[in-house]
């Protein structure tokens, strides 16, 4: 009788062991690029873009202080949205602090010029180090532990819906169309993760165009927990025909103070049905009072700024909790039914 006392004792401890596992998200202050990194209960790291270049390698550093907080020693899957020095400028400065194992795009740069060019090879002398995953649409990026499905890339967008997508979208109607943009904006790679019930999109600087395409006629994503906003809430990017439909229960804002959050883009994210908070990683200047939200939810209110990042925790059940490193405050969002 004591063995099986003890024997049951290992089992709940173990299944509590199991279900106290979660993936972990820091949205990382690279003051209007990207830098999110993405920690899988199994312990395995997606990092999504690099930051800036230059300024005393602050993006490098940023990265590496919250791998650090993460327990991450290297980078398992770098994933590339597009070519554009506030995501991928700061490749070298990062591959001097942690190893890079896998490199995630969407194909060679488009872009010419000097700057471009420049950008590239440096992007290429370090992806040389390590393993190269050329992702299209419909692909899934192989983090365990995680489902990390590719919904655009190069220009193309996934023809089949994820599930929960599938059904019409009656915001299409209404949705008017921008000028369609070549740069490599455009040809961000998009991704949808996955950990149990719980959804996060991220879908790089896809421009206006293509965010319908992908959601229109029929909304081929279905719903999100977590929107983080495209193109840094600059107005380039989320119609409320994409954002509105992804229903998400939280937006957070990878702004900068003077980049992105435009305020048109915010009002947007703002109005988005069942919203409960957005947080922000800066408080946006052009916003003023009434385009941003209470200091409580802003990572960085001051423009000369410390970095502070913001982190979601998602448990097994589909529960997440965002947590402002600034002021420690945290809030928990119980997972839709």
């Amino acid at each position: 009788m004591r063995n099986m006392r003890v024997l049951g004792c290992m089992i709940l401890c173990t299944i509590a062991a199991f279900g106290a596992k979660t993936m972990d998200v820091y949205f990382v202050d690279v003051e209007g690029g990207q830098a999110t990194l993405v920690v899988s209960p199994s312990g395995k790291s997606l990092l999504v873009d690099t930051g800036w270049p230059g300024f005393e390698e602050r993006d490098a550093k940023r990265i590496a202080a919250a791998a650090k907080q993460a327990g991450v020693k290297q980078i398992d899957y770098l994933m590339i949205t597009h070519f554009h020095r506030d995501h991928v400028g700061g490749i070298t400065q990062l591959a001097a602090k942690l190893p890079i194992r896998n490199f995630v795009d969407h194909g060679p740069n488009v872009e010419t010029g000097k700057a471009a060019e420049e950008l590239s090879a440096a992007y290429e002398k370090v992806k040389a180090t390590g393993q190269h995953l050329l992702v299209k649409p419909g692909d899934t990026i192989p983090v365990p532990g995680l489902t990390v499905d590719v919904v655009a890339s190069n220009g193309q967008l996934t023809t089949k819906a994820l599930p929960g997508g599938g059904q019409a979208n009656p915001l299409c109607t209404s949705a008017k169309r921008h000028e369609d943009d070549t740069t490599e904006n455009s040809r961000s790679v998009g991704i949808v993760i996955s950990y149990g019930k719980f959804r996060m999109i991220d879908l790089g600087d896809l421009t206006w165009n293509k965010e319908l395409d992908l959601m229109c006629p029929e909304n081929r994503i279905g719903t999100v927990d977590v929107y983080l906003s495209t193109h840094h809430g600059a107005d380039a990017s989320g119609p409320a025909a994409i954002v509105h439909a992804l229903h998400p229960q939280v937006v957070i804002q990878n702004n900068g103070a003077r980049k992105g959050a435009s305020p048109s883009a915010w009002q947007v994210m703002k109005a988005s049905p069942g919203l409960e908070d957005l947080w922000q990683l800066h408080y946006a200047v052009a916003g003023g009072k009434d385009n941003n939200s209470a200091d409580t939810f802003i990572a960085n209110t001051d423009e000369r700024c410390e970095g502070k990042w913001l982190k979601l925790s998602v448990d097994a059940t589909g529960a997440f909790t965002v947590t402002n490193s600034r002021n420690k405050y945290q809030k928990t969002y119980k997972p839709r039914s």
